[in-house]
């Protein structure tokens, strides 16, 4: 699941997946846009057949961080 995530990462951003950390950040390492962030969202739900709510996203700043929601979400704590 990890490496499909980074893999999805990897479309919005110049970074190799290979160089991304659990604690990379989305805006400040990555240069995601609001629009960029919001749209991965939506790829990951897809992707991984899960649903966020609005305040989810407000809680994600790393890999780490969205890596750890995908997990709850898919009930893979």
């Amino acid at each position: 699941m990890e490496e499909q995530f980074k893999e999805i990462l990897a479309q919005y951003t110049s970074m190799d997946p290979a160089d991304m950390k659990e604690d990379t950040r989305f805006r400040e390492d990555m240069e995601f846009s609001s629009l960029d962030f919001m749209t991965l969202l939506g790829e990951v739900e897809d992707t991984f057949d899960i649903e966020f709510v609005k305040t989810d996203a407000e809680g994600i700043f790393t890999i780490g961080d969205a890596l750890a929601l995908i997990r709850r979400k898919m009930g893979n704590e």
